[in-house]
């Protein structure tokens, strides 16, 4: 293909590469990318009157679930392929394969499971019973925040953590994408990347990774202006769905199903079925000052 130039990525995928371990930036970059939506939700939760031991009692359930979630997807995309021929590589987790719809999905899951139990009346009044206090489990239980308002407060950092992992990504070279001839192209020099000897391609993940952190600028400007709760989390899933669908016409996927569509984006077609009709009958727009004094109001006096 004659261009007239090309991005060229030269970073060897592996940070650290010894007898028996390897950290590859892709998975430090995961990794930060789960702490800043942890910390953004927490930061951001707690200035909203929400209590951070909660919050951080969530987020350990969403990233369970997300792990799950994540490698569910995965699974059922390669099954054909890998794991109906060894089934045990299922549980294989570190040797990567995920599926970023499934960790969403599944943190989703995972987080709203744990609040509803939580604040099940039954629950409450089983631990807040009297008759208890000989067995020494007597206590008041916390009540967890309501699932709409920490989704809301939780959407743009999800966004900026995609963003993050996104990074690990662009490094490694393991998402190929379709060959183009654009200056803005790029191509893998080091031998050790999934992407060496590859033709110029679109930077696929990069396109994403820039489209994450204009979403959650959107987001952020609409966080007080759209109601009622949850709908913010509803916009994130929309849009992100609707930015990936089109970004994978670009990607160059192992399967693909109906309509020659891959598996993200049917994922996304499905989200966008239940998110976008929510939106269109439930959301409104408001003024962002009436939102903030409904805020200021909830908020726990400071003693």
């Amino acid at each position: 293909m004659d261009i007239l130039a090309v991005i060229s990525i030269p970073f060897d995928p592996d940070i650290i590469r010894t007898a028996g371990f390897i950290l590859s930036w892709h998975g430090f970059f995961t990794f930060v990318a789960v702490a800043v939506a942890v910390y953004l939700t927490w930061r951001w939760g707690r200035k909203e009157g929400l209590d951070g031991d909660a919050i951080l009692s969530v987020a350990t359930w969403c990233i369970i679930g997300g792990i799950i979630g994540a490698r569910i997807l995965h699974v059922i995309d390669f099954w054909d392929d890998v794991y109906q021929y060894n089934p045990a590589r299922i549980v294989y987790f570190w040797n990567g394969g995920i599926a970023i719809f499934g960790a969403y999905l599944g943190g989703f899951a995972g987080g709203a499971t744990y609040i509803t139990l939580r604040n099940a009346r039954w629950l409450t009044s089983f631990f807040d019973s009297p008759g208890l206090r000989w067995t020494g489990m007597h206590r008041a239980v916390t009540q967890m925040p309501p699932v709409s308002h920490l989704a809301d407060v939780a959407a743009p950092a999800l966004l900026i953590a995609l963003a993050i992992g996104r990074i690990g990504d662009v490094i490694n070279g393991e998402h190929w994408s379709s060959f183009s001839d654009l200056p803005w192209a790029w191509v893998y020099t080091d031998p050790d990347s999934l992407g060496y000897g590859r033709p110029a391609s679109h930077p696929a993940v990069a396109y994403e990774l820039i489209f994450c952190l204009i979403w959650a600028c959107v987001l952020w400007w609409l966080k007080d202006r759209v109601r009622p709760r949850g709908m913010l989390f509803a916009l994130f899933f929309a849009g992100y769905s609707a930015g990936r669908f089109f970004i994978s016409f670009v990607r160059q996927e192992q399967n693909t199903y109906i309509f020659g569509f891959n598996e993200a984006q049917l994922v996304a077609l499905a989200i966008m079925v239940v998110t976008v009709p929510l939106l269109i009958y439930r959301a409104r727009l408001v003024r962002p000052e009436r939102a903030r004094r409904a805020r200021r109001s909830q908020e726990p006096a400071e003693g």
